[in-house]
């Protein structure tokens, strides 16, 4: 039987691609929320319990020791009666241990700003923080807006900002910010104090009199100033650079993270000399009179992400693109024309390239609402189909390896993240005799040299608990495998 056993699990192992690790996300449709933290077998490994809904994806940070027990889980959440009214609306970024407490919390919703959709957390331990930022029509047009298309007069601008949390005192630091209004360029003339040139001289900048500004873009259909709707960010360390989506506008932006807060508001100093400026854009090259509608190729894309060093395609650009075609989404690979210094190449008079994705998947999923798309190590993909709180895993074949429906149509997933076992360090799995973190035939055999004296006796192979180590702890490791 135990022969048996063995051929079985090979056969399951060889035909298993599948990233081992943990999914992590949070349903939302108002009201009290719960993250999970799911294994691949379904399992759930932990829960999180809030007060509110989500905004967008939480994350799970390790902490200074390794373990479970030590991980931070960071949510960005919706406040009630937001500032600014749209998609995505958030307001507030909270902080739990592995066991649920709130350890510390943030609110950005005033006047002047209303925090929405993504964060980022840095490798310092602080998060960077998606904002919309107010202007009225005083500012707007002394910038060179000619119109916004709202009954409200109001404009809102996009800004970041970097938290860096105190656990201890509850305090809020922000040690860092940029905005996308000290970036712009306008054609009306130089009378106006945004920067007056041409469109297509200034791929660094922003023409502020680009789209729409929230003329329909509320709950209901309400104005609400809304004009570049930035749906995600992403941080890549080795670069310092900081990558932006914007629904509205069918674009992705790269910026230099390197620069002091002076430097981000102007034009000069940082790592690549171009202080807050824009470094690279892609996605719709019109915006800034380069192109044509052929190399329009992003429609309401969200969570754009850098590939990690060591995945395939590491160094290049994943994101969700929502509008592949009417009522089809996809997910693009996009290689940029970067160098090793992390400066990107442009032509004179041409658009940033490339001129299409490296890898594309579409298939039978769509969600006009939020989305994700994040590579593995193992060459997968996991993509969220939001409005529908679908999870799947993708091999490079193409093929469904995983998939998760969660069981409510009233609830959206904006977007679900996989973390390796590895990335909680030395954590205690069940079954893991040989402490890799990992679960696998290479268990097994470590079991059956226990039972046989071969190795040291290890209290973890009691797998049913029944205080002897033996053959039927061999079985229960292999279905618990198997399962």
């Amino acid at each position: 039987m135990l022969y048996l056993l063995f051929f079985t699990f090979i056969s399951v192992i060889i035909s298993q691609d599948v990233f081992e690790g943990y999914v992590l996300y949070t349903p939302g449709g108002g009201g009290n929320a719960t993250s999970y933290l799911r294994d691949t077998d379904n399992s759930i490994i932990n829960t999180w319990s809030h007060s509110s809904g989500p905004a967008s994806m939480p994350y799970l940070v390790a902490g200074d020791e390794p373990g479970f027990e030590n991980t931070l889980l960071y949510y960005p959440c919706q406040v009630n009666s937001p500032s600014m009214q749209s998609g995505g609306v958030g307001g507030k970024v909270e902080i739990y241990n592995w066991t649920g407490d709130l350890l510390w919390d943030f609110t950005l919703s005033n006047n002047s700003y209303q925090h929405h959709h993504d964060i980022e957390p840095l490798p310092n331990g602080n998060f960077l923080m998606l904002a919309w930022e107010r202007s009225y029509t005083s500012e707007w047009s002394d910038l060179g807006r000619t119109s916004v298309n709202n009954s409200l007069n109001q404009m809102w601008f996009t800004a970041i900002f970097e938290i860096e949390p105190n656990l201890e005192t509850g305090q809020a630091n922000i040690v860092w910010e940029w905005h996308i209004k000290d970036h712009l360029v306008q054609d009306r003339g130089p009378q106006y104090s945004a920067t007056y040139g041409q469109i297509s001289d200034h791929p660094e900048l922003m023409d502020i009199n680009c789209g729409n500004a929230g003329s329909s873009g509320g709950p209901g259909g309400q104005a609400n100033g809304d004009w570049m709707h930035m749906n995600a960010i992403s941080y890549n360390a080795d670069f310092e650079q900081i990558v932006l989506s914007s629904r509205f506008q069918d674009e992705i932006y790269v910026i230099d993270h390197s620069t002091t807060t002076q430097e981000a508001a102007g034009h000069s100093g940082g790592r690549y000399g171009k202080g807050g400026d824009f470094l690279y854009r892609w996605g719709n090259p019109e915006n800034y009179g380069r192109g044509n509608n052929s190399n329009h190729l992003l429609g309401d894309q969200h969570s754009v992400n850098w590939i990690p060093e060591g995945y395939p395609g590491e160094g290049n650009l994943i994101l969700f693109n929502n509008f592949y075609s009417n009522n089809s989404s996809s997910v693009y690979e996009i290689t940029t024309p970067v160098n090793t210094d992390g400066s990107y190449n442009i032509d004179e008079g041409l658009p940033f390239g490339p001129d299409n994705p490296v890898w594309i998947f579409t298939g039978n999923f769509f969600t006009q609402a939020q989305g994700g798309a994040f590579r593995l190590p193992n060459g997968n993909t996991l993509i969220t189909v939001a409005t529908s709180s679908f999870i799947f895993e993708i091999n490079p074949s193409f093929e469904t390896v995983w998939s998760y429906d969660y069981p409510s149509n009233m609830s959206m997933i904006p977007r679900a993240q996989k973390y390796a076992y590895d990335y909680f360090d030395e954590i205690s799995l069940p079954g893991d005799l040989n402490n890799d973190s990992l679960v696998n035939i290479l268990d097994v055999i470590s079991c059956i040299n226990i039972v046989l004296g071969v190795n040291e006796s290890n209290d973890s192979a009691d797998l049913n608990n029944d205080g002897t180590i033996n053959i039927l702890d061999i079985v229960s490791l292999v279905n618990l495998i198997l399962s």
